[in-house]
């Protein structure tokens, strides 16, 4: 079974995930499998459209190499409590060569008889841009539907070289991401302002969000005392359990330096944390009065920012808690308790932390174009803002 699945730019985890088409920029994805046995691990990597579907291209379109190569960087972990083998792949590579931007998939096949070859046993994502837009950004807590409450608001203009667009509504398509979090994106926007060269995007409702509160933080970097979030660290045979500090509702605004969802492999005593931090089960809570209609789920970059039956919080009568326990590797973690109604897709930040025009969000935004007759949609501008109390 494969953990602790990461996608790392230039080995900066601050970073998001996109890199440069023909620059020395270069992606990381590292997974861990719970043996010491080796296995063959094999990737394939899909050339997307904007929506993440695959496009029409060919692979010699999109790439210089041949897909169904093993991954050869592998390391056993060392003196932890779960064994476990840690993969590593980086690209570009000497086998594998980029030659057109937009968004990319690399699926990983466990190539042996016990699998099935045809379904892949992780999925990691990640963009490539080629410039060729500016973007101006800003967001606000002063809105078209509150000020200074609960709401931020994103503005962007797009500017462009209009001898090569013919119909600029219909071939640019921005995306929105809030803190990176795939429920609650925005796509399909029409431009407020048009004028030759020019995409202006203002007093869009589609671009207001609900502002939530600064994420939850834990600490589990190492496993004899109890850090940042934690109550307590007990080891049950043979395997070490962390059980957090209860949390509650938030009914205001609480300033923390968060990462906005995002987390940090670490272990306080090792030299290499990718191979000698261990596992551990975290313990959440979440102490309130149960709520119908909906269910609670975590929310981060561990999540993979999925609302999956491993991070769905049940609630315990006993100890009036939304609780669940989730498997993690030792590291530094930001997360949301994420209320997601019945019949929906998207995640609101309201009956547990609520939300409050403060919160320090950042925004993505990401500009595709697929210009008159094109087979593909080329991401060609990438800007991340964020917002912050001074603003």
């Amino acid at each position: 079974m494969i953990h602790t699945l990461q996608t790392i730019v230039n080995d900066d985890w601050l970073l998001d995930d996109v890199i440069t088409l023909g620059s020395e920029d270069w992606v990381r994805i590292s997974f861990d499998h719970f043996s010491h046995d080796y296995h063959r691990f094999i990737y394939k990597i899909i050339h997307c459209n904007a929506d993440w579907s695959p496009s029409d291209l060919f692979e010699v379109d999109y790439m210089d190499g041949f897909n169904g190569q093993p991954i050869e960087d592998y390391e056993n972990s060392l003196n932890t409590t779960m064994l476990y083998t840690h993969y590593r792949l980086d690209l570009p590579n000497e086998n594998i060569q980029f030659k057109v931007s937009g968004n990319y998939k690399v699926e990983i096949y466990k190539d042996d008889d016990e699998n099935d070859s045809d379904t892949p046993v992780a999925i990691a994502c990640f963009r490539i841009v080629e410039p060729r837009v500016a973007l101006n950004a800003s967001v606000t807590a002063n809105t078209d539907t509150d000020t200074y409450q609960s709401h931020q608001q994103v503005s962007f203009t797009i500017n462009y070289n209009s001898n090569e667009v013919i119909n600029p509504t219909t071939e640019f398509k921005p995306y929105i991401y809030q803190n990176n979090r795939t429920d609650n994106a925005v796509s399909d926007l029409k431009p407020t302002y048009e004028s030759p060269g020019h995409l202006e995007y203002t007093h869009n409702r589609s671009l207001i969000f609900p502002a939530g509160n600064e994420y939850r933080r834990f600490e589990i970097i190492n496993m004899h005392y109890a850090t940042q979030g934690v109550d307590k660290i007990t080891y049950y045979a043979p395997y070490y359990h962390a059980e957090l500090l209860a949390d509650y509702p938030r009914r205001n605004y609480s300033f923390d330096q968060d990462h906005d969802g995002r987390y940090l492999i670490r272990y306080n005593l090792a030299e290499h944390n990718d191979t000698e931090a261990d596992y551990m089960f975290v313990h959440f809570s979440l102490e309130m009065p149960p709520l119908s209609g909906g269910k609670f789920y975590l929310s981060g970059e561990f999540t993979y920012n999925d609302f999956t039956p491993p991070f769905q919080a049940t609630y315990n009568e006993t100890s009036k808690s939304y609780e669940t326990t989730v498997m993690l590797k030792q590291g530094a973690y930001d997360f949301l308790y994420l209320w997601v109604p019945d019949g929906t897709t998207s995640g609101h930040t309201g009956p547990s932390a609520g939300n409050f025009y403060e919160t320090e969000n950042e925004y993505q935004i990401y500009i595709y174009h697929r210009p008159f007759g094109g087979r593909y949609d080329k991401l060609v501008g990438t800007q991340q803002i964020k917002f912050t109390q001074e603003q």
